[in-house]
């Protein structure tokens, strides 16, 4: 018993020395120029600053294997910097669709909601997207899966119905384009790269 109250009044010594440690942890002077407010926390008995720094990113220089190489990179580039708007474009329109639809009930008004989106996005299409290559429109579809997380089959089937997705892809297979096409960060490593280099990212994250 005396073992066992001499182990007590040990431990409950060292927690009076540990206690009396780090209320006389030595006061936090400040500066002429610490004027800058910020997180503090506790570092081997310290008081240490701590802020919260933007994303860098680091980008190494690109060695090509040949001078085809360079020219398919760089063309590459060309067409995803061409059709990035579109991509994001359609996804704005897409989440605005999203939250109007969410406001409402009546199946009247969500279906002149979808009217107007589709008749907006035609008119993108009529004027400019028409003139895209295929390359460029196969691009397009994997930008718009990045951008929305949907492909455009999935879009184009709850803007106009089952039927008619399968209409416009069965009529996109003919020019070599597939609306369900998905975009994968692995398999399209040289347009993320583009991507990252230009600072983009999807809308939806």
């Amino acid at each position: 018993m005396k073992i066992i109250a001499s182990l007590l009044v040990f431990c409950c010594l060292c927690g009076g020395l540990k206690a009396q440690v780090e209320k006389t942890a030595p006061p936090v002077i400040l500066g002429k120029n610490d004027t800058i407010k910020t997180l503090m926390t506790k570092l081997d008995g310290e008081l240490v600053p701590w802020i919260v720094t933007p994303e860098v990113r680091i980008v190494d220089t690109r060695i090509f294997a040949s001078t085809q190489d360079r020219a398919n990179f760089y063309r590459l580039r060309y067409n995803v910097m061409k059709v990035l708007p579109y991509a994001q474009f359609a996804g704005k329109r897409y989440r605005q669709l999203q939250r109007d639809l969410a406001l409402t009930a009546d199946k009247k008004q969500q279906k002149a909601l979808m009217k107007a989106c589709e008749t907006e996005i035609k008119d993108i299409f009529n004027k400019q997207i028409k003139d895209l290559t295929i390359t460029q429109g196969e691009v397009l579809i994997k930008l718009i899966n990045r951008e929305t997380g949907n492909t455009s089959y999935a879009m184009v089937k709850e803007l106009k119905g089952g039927f008619n997705a399968f209409v416009i892809q069965s009529v996109a297979k003919i020019f070599g384009h597939d609306l369900k096409e998905t975009y994968d960060r692995e398999e399209q490593r040289d347009i993320e790269s583009i991507l990252q280099t230009a600072g983009y990212n999807p809308s939806y994250n």
